[in-house]
Parts: C-alpha cells; sequence; structure tokens
C-alpha cells in the first residue's frame, strides 16, 4: 500500500508543479523515479518514453501509466493516471471560473509571458537528458533533421513517418539479429 501512496503523491506533485506539458515533466518524473527511488532503470526509462511518445494520448499521461504498470501493474497504472490527471482537472476548473474575470488583466498577461521561457527552459533540459542517454549518432542526428524537413516544408503526415518509422525499425532490428549482432 505504502508504494501506492508513494506513486500518487510523485504524480500528483509532478502534475500540480509543472507547467507546459508532458515534455516539460519527463526530467521531473525521472528524477523521482529513476534517480531517487531506484525504482526503473535509466535505459527501461527511456525505452518507455519513446513508447509513450509513440503511443496515442497525451505524453504526460502515457508516461504515467507505463511507469505504474512497470512499479506495481494494472493498479499501479490506474493510480499513477488518475495522480498526474487530477491536478490538470482541478487547476482547469477553478482557472475556467476565473479566468473569464481576469483574461485581460495585465499583471494575467505579463504571468503567461513569464513561464514561457520556464516552460522551453524544462523541455530543452528534457531534450538534452534523454539525448544523452538515447545512443544518439550521426545516422539518428540525420533521421531527425530528415523528418523535420519532411513534416516542415514537404508537409508529410506525422502519421505516415511514424508508421515508416516502425516498420523500418523493425525490419533494422531483424536484419541486424540475423547478422549474429545484438
Amino acid at each position: 500500500m505504502k508504494i501506492y501512496l508513494e506513486l500518487f503523491w510523485i504524480f500528483y506533485k509532478i502534475g500540480a508543479i509543472t507547467l507546459g506539458g508532458g515534455y516539460a515533466m519527463v526530467p521531473l518524473i525521472q528524477n523521482e523515479i529513476v534517480e531517487k527511488k531506484k525504482w526503473i532503470e535509466k535505459e527501461t526509462f527511456v525505452d518507455m518514453l519513446a513508447l509513450a511518445q509513440s503511443s496515442p494520448g497525451a505524453l504526460a499521461v502515457n508516461t504515467a501509466v507505463f511507469v505504474g504498470y512497470k512499479t506495481k501493474g494494472f493498479f499501479g497504472a490506474l493510480v499513477t493516471a488518475v495522480a498526474g490527471l487530477l491536478p490538470s482537472i482541478i487547476i482547469i476548473w477553478i482557472l475556467a471560473a476565473l479566468f473569464t474575470n481576469f483574461q485581460n488583466n495585465i499583471y494575467v498577461i505579463k504571468a503567461f509571458k513569464a513561464i514561457r521561457p520556464m516552460v522551453v527552459a524544462l523541455i530543452a533540459v528534457s531534450v538534452y537528458t534523454i539525448g544523452r542517454q538515447a545512443k544518439i549518432n550521426k545516422i539518428t542526428i540525420w533521421i531527425v533533421i530528415l523528418v523535420a524537413v519532411l513534416v516542415s516544408y514537404f508537409k508529410f503526415p506525422p502519421i505516415a513517418i511514424i508508421i515508416l518509422g516502425a516498420f523500418l525499425g523493425n525490419v533494422f532490428m531483424a536484419l541486424k539479429g540475423k547478422g549474429g549482432k545484438k
């Protein structure tokens, strides 16, 4: 029972204090689950994050579900999903009730503008941290550049790139396995 309470508190706390969505939450989740609690290995966390990114739904919720499931199965996943979503639901209810009264207030506008750089910084830390652990090489950098060009300039549908990437990744791994390398 204690681990369920710990999982709930970790994801509730992260959900309550993090602005900017899933990518901003990743370094906080990693710090709590991988570094402090040591419930999941770094490499496993990176794999779970890749799976969470490629799964439908919000990254933060998917990551919470995968962490919860990895630590305590179905009920762990349920606890982490609820804990991660609950602060957002509460905050949105409160903000929706108050925002119509304050949306044109100069201090509210300035507060939202001040938050933007912090969100960018949290996302940058997440990209840097995951990038260091993801075994990036020249080929993977070129893949990122190619995908960015295809999506940005040629309006290639992201879902097609995801499907193509999954297919080519499976082909690559199958060929790598036949070659005797692991």
